[in-house]
This record gives C-alpha cells, structure tokens and sequence, in this order.
C-alpha cells in the first residue's frame, strides 16, 4: 500500500511504459501549459523527485550542464547532467526570466512553486486526456525515467546508483521490471505446450 497525496491507494505507481503515450503526454501538456510540459519533460530527463524539482530556481540550470543539489529526502549531495534533449527545452522556459525566480512557479504566488498536490493533479488531468489507465503520481516521473533507461540498455547497477537504492533488486521493483517479468511469464504459461496436446 502507498499513500500518495494524503489518500491511501491499493496499487503503486507504475512508470509510463508505451512511448507513443509519453508523446501524447507531452503534446497536451504543451497544449495546455508550458510550466507543466518543461516539469513533466524535467522529471523524465532527470530522475529526480517532484520535491527537489520544484525546489529548483532559475539560476539553478541557467547555462549549466549539470546541476548540483542536495537531496530534501535522503539530505545527500547529488550532481545530475542536464540531457541534450531537455536543454533546449530548458533554454527556451527560462528565457527573459530573473534568476531567483522558481523554476515551476504557481500564478498565485509572487515567487513560490507550485505543490506537490498541484503536481499531482497536473500528471492525473493529461494521463486521463490521453488515456492512460495505470495509476498515475508523481513517482510516475521518477519511474519512467528509469523504465526507459533500463530499456536503452543502463544497467540495474548504475540506475541503483542514480536513485540510492539498497539494491538493484529494489531498484528493478521500483521502476516496474519485476513487474513486466511476471507478466511475459503468466501469459507464456501453457498447459497444452506442457502437456500431451490434447484439448
């Protein structure tokens, strides 16, 4: 059982998994809200949790590279290269902005970001516009960068370091290969290939 958001949900979080709903996602994000399409381009480029996110100010990846910051849950210091793909995007957001302004900002604050809640709510409004019927938080960010780099060939070991796991087993579990194991082997179980044939 997680509790996500202050309400307790029977299922974990699950990473996005289908690339073509990835797209979706960032196509009616885009639509709606740039702030919400650069967090939700943030979160699955980096890695990072939704609260070091919106921790994030504009000085903070103005002409970087990599990004240094200390870690609100686990209080360590964590460097983190900014992608090639997100720096574009990056440049773009924080163009003409003043470098003490929060990254995501909320419109009804003068400089404060927005909350955890409204990240939330954000993520649930485009995964249920495009149809994406798994459940759905702000770890789903987190997850779905790790999913696709595990996809693209990163090691358990280097993704357990990435996200200070115990374990690579933890870390498998976390962003939903354990899962996709279990799944290939319930629908690959056949009791006619197993047995003699008959029907």
């Amino acid at each position: 059982m997680q509790i996500e958001r202050g309400r307790f949900r029977v299922n974990t979080v699950e990473p996005i998994r289908d690339m073509d709903l990835i797209f979706d996602m960032m196509d009616f994000l885009k639509g709606q809200n740039v702030r919400d399409y650069v967090l939700f381009m943030f979160g699955i480029y980096t890695g990072l949790r939704i609260s070091d996110i919106l921790k994030l100010r504009v000085r903070d990846v103005k002409e970087k590279d990599a990004v240094y910051m200390r870690e609100i849950k686990t209080g360590k210091e964590k460097r983190f290269a900014i992608n090639d793909e997100l720096k574009p995007v990056i440049v773009d957001f924080i163009k003409g902005r003043r470098d003490f302004e929060y990254l995501f900002k909320s419109p009804n604050f003068p400089n404060k970001p927005i909350s955890r809640q409204q990240a939330y709510n954000i993520l649930n409004a485009a995964a249920s516009a495009v149809g994406i019927k798994d459940n759905i938080g702000t770890h789903t960010l987190r997850k779905t960068f790790g999913y696709h780099m595990h996809q693209q060939g990163v090691s358990l070991a280097t993704l357990k370091e990435i996200f200070n796991h115990s374990s690579e087993a933890v870390t498998a579990r976390y962003i939903g290969i354990n899962q996709d194991i279990q799944d290939m082997s319930i629908k690959g179980l056949s009791y006619h290939k197993a047995g003699r044939g008959r029907k």
